[in-house]
């Protein structure tokens, strides 16, 4: 079906439609739009989502380049220039500077941003707005991946040749706490604070902090430059380029206004691409753009278009874009989960589709003899994004609830459910705001989601809800006794036997709440008895399908969220390694980072040797405590802990024969527990402590035997020495 309309033939239509003296031939015939020239209003990302696009790109490249192997080749270069840089602004000194950054770094804690996360969630939830709540868990998702992989793949230990003198975990590169703070704030900046002014100057302030809370973190020495701008690139990127690509202000405005978001603003740019895609595709020449029934309209942005000529003739058009598409497939949806597919209900698979439906309707519906809007045509404001249905406007006419209702309109509405009877049809959305009366004379639009050959207990909800809305402006006997003028008892029955729940449009729900009394009610109780109600549920192996998947991504997500940037690594900050041997020359870098989570400790603990049956499950170290943890074939998981801190209590503890020169060793003999074996030793030396601790439930004596012979120890002298010989002198693990 074509949509493209001569100018005659379309000014003929408009001057059939004026009531008055004909209107000025149209200034413009339509033109077809060359290939490769731009759209009236063309999608693209904005400049700054784009630049950090591109930022972000170009960071985890040259990340993957330089630090890919570890603390070797390119790595060592850049690291000598982040570390020369942190111990200049490590060893700047004024009155109240440290605890100054004490404070600023305190904005980044694992508490503030546990706090952050969980509270934006909350809020979103409190003012509805489920687009940003749904993007912003898929980003922090998203981005969480996105930064394990890189600082796993990194592997690089915090700043050397320092004092570590804030709280930290894991590998450096990127810093997790600026990453953190940098995402959620630009979240919260995208989705709580609204576009203009206020975003403006929230980017300014935001900046400001995050400059301040990363200078003072390389003051306190444990985070260096490169570290820290990773984390930035990371943390902007993904919120900037997702809420400006899937959540656009001018789709979903942040506001604290009552409104909807299917109501878009045609003003500026959009406006100025309606009034050119109605000149160029259908020659209409338009003066004024005003949306209109908002109230009433949930699924596109009703607008009244004022077009150029003496007089002014009145045009209806309904604004569509991807954002009515989602809204109706999440809608679709939601419906399926709480009752089930009902009828034609599968969602459209682009705007284009959705519009060519309501076209293809209004002249079915017309066809039919059903008084409707004449249709004029399709507009394509952006491809397969936004498009502009434009129809007949019924100047002067009011919706059904302003208008006096008697027997000649309620026979008008009784007669247009027959007629749709009659041609098959059922309109499915029949409320007030869908009933127009002029000069007496009621008419039917809004006809989107019309259905051919619908099922019996469709085309009853229609009779039912037309005559409810009819009960609405005079009483249900009027209205019962002009209904069994063209319906029969039985399809009258049937009608308020379908018609509940999810049946009756929000609108009229709404309507009937608002008017009082029980409308529906007094119409059951004119039927000569009770019709039994029609079920609305219906279960099918798609619905069940639909709730198990929905059940396993809330269930993943729920997980995921406590995960992320959760208390827990405070105290456990996993490596993601399985290789801390005592005779490691390539693999140097998770021994370095567990000396450096207590810098006073003289012997760093690794793994000397794994008997058959050990593994290596986990090596962790953050700012005052590294250890890791191995797993046994029949002890169990965790069965060794080892755990280096600055100092252990050793009260009840039994001295005995430590074994490395230089320390002490006491031990805490077996637990009462049945079956269990439960020791813990401790090793004591200058600036440190290692406790062991083993746990098993199979008391065979070789656990017992094996556990001890695995833990071995480097002195910090070794480790030192290893780090300035492949460095060639340059990186120094402690500071001078």
């Amino acid at each position: 079906m074509s949509d493209v309309v001569v100018p005659n033939a379309l000014h003929e239509e408009l001057s059939r439609v004026a009531t008055g003296h004909p209107a000025d031939p149209l200034k413009q015939p339509p033109r077809r739009r060359p290939s490769g020239a731009p759209a009236p209003l063309p999608h693209h990302l904005r400049t700054t989502g784009l630049g950090w696009l591109i930022a972000l790109v170009g960071v985890l490249a040259a990340t993957r380049v330089l630090f890919h192997d570890g603390l070797h080749g390119a790595a060592i270069g850049a690291t000598v220039i982040d570390d020369t840089i942190v111990r200049w602004v490590s060893n700047a000194h004024a009155p109240g500077l440290y605890e100054t950054a004490r404070v600023l770094t305190a904005v980044s804690s694992y508490w503030v941003i546990q706090i952050l996360s969980w509270a934006l969630p909350v809020v979103l939830l409190a003012l509805r707005r489920w687009r940003h709540l749904l993007i912003t868990a898929i980003v922090v998702q998203l981005a969480q991946v996105v930064f394990a992989i890189v600082q796993d793949t990194s592997a690089r230990p915090r700043p050397f040749g320092v004092a570590l003198r804030a709280g930290w975990g894991g590998w450096a590169l990127p810093s997790e706490q600026i990453f953190a703070t940098t995402g959620l704030l630009v979240i919260v900046l995208y989705a709580l604070v609204p576009e203009g002014r206020w975003r403006n100057v929230g980017k300014w302030a935001l900046a400001g902090v995050i400059s301040l809370v990363a200078l003072a973190r390389v003051h306190l020495g444990v985070d260096a430059p490169t570290d820290i701008f990773v984390a930035i690139a990371i943390g902007v990127a993904f919120p900037v380029v997702a809420f400006r690509m899937f959540v656009p202000n001018e789709f979903f405005p942040v506001a604290y206004r009552r409104g909807r978001a299917a109501h878009l603003d045609v003003g500026g740019v959009r406006g100025v691409a309606i009034r050119t895609a109605l000149e160029e595709q259908l020659g209409l020449v338009v003066n004024e753009i005003r949306p209109i029934g908002l109230s009433g309209s949930a699924g596109s942005t009703p607008l009244r278009l004022t077009t150029e000529g003496t007089p002014e003739l009145y045009l209806f058009g309904k604004l569509y874009s991807k954002t009515h598409l989602r809204s109706d497939r999440w809608y679709k949806i939601g419906r399926e989960l709480l009752y089930g597919r009902l009828e034609d209900e599968k969602p459209f698979n682009s705007v284009r589709h959705l519009v060519q439906q309501e076209d293809y309707a209004l002249r079915l519906v017309r066809d039919a003899g059903v008084p409707s809007a004449r249709p004029f045509g399709l507009v394509e404001l952006t491809p397969e994004r936004e498009y502009l249905l434009v129809t007949e406007f019924f100047d002067g006419a009011v919706e059904l609830s302003e208008a006096f209702v008697d027997d000649s309109l309620i026979d008008d509405g009784l007669r247009i459910i027959r007629l749709l009877w009659n041609a098959g049809l059922a309109h499915r959305d029949i409320k007030p705001a869908n009933l127009m009366v002029r000069d007496g004379k009621l008419l039917l639009i809004d006809v989107a989601f019309t259905e051919v050959r619908p099922t019996p207990w469709r085309q009853a909800v229609d009779l039912a809800n037309m005559m409810l809305c009819l009960g609405l402006g005079s009483s249900a006997h009027q209205v019962y006794e002009r209904a069994r003028r063209h319906f029969t008892v039985q399809e009258i029955s049937e009608g308020f036997a379908a018609a509940r729940g999810l049946a009756l449009p929000s609108q009229l729900r709404r309507a009937l709440r608002a008017e009082g009394r029980d409308l529906h009610g007094e119409f059951l109780g004119l039927l000569p008895e009770p019709p039994r109600p029609i079920k609305v549920q219906r279960w099918t192996p798609r619905r069940l399908l639909v709730w198990c998947a929905l059940a396993v991504v809330v269930l993943l997500l729920g997980f995921n969220y406590t995960q992320v940037f959760g208390n827990a690594d405070a105290t456990r900050t996993p490596l993601h390694v399985h290789n801390i041997d005592c005779g490691a020359t390539t693999d140097l870098e998770p021994l370095l980072i567990e000396a450096q989570s207590v810098q006073t400790a003289a012997f760093v603990p690794c793994v000397r040797s794994l008997p058959v049956g050990w593994s290596v499950r986990t090596v962790y170290a953050n700012s005052g405590r590294g250890g890791f943890t191995l797993d046994h074939d029949r002890a169990g998981q965790r069965a060794l802990v080892v755990t280096l801190t600055k100092r252990c209590d050793i009260r009840g503890a039994r001295e005995g024969t430590a074994d490395i020169n230089g320390a002490r060793r006491f031990n805490r003999g077996p637990g009462p527990g049945l079956g269990r074996v439960d020791q813990t030793w401790y090793e004591v030396f200058p600036g440190g402590c290692v406790t062991t601790q083993l746990r098993s439930h199979n008391p065979r004596a070789e656990v017992s035997r094996e556990a001890p012979a695995i833990v071995g120890y480097l002195t910090r002298a070794e480790l030192a020495r290893d780090l300035t010989e492949r460095s060639n002198g340059r990186l120094h693990l402690d500071p001078r």
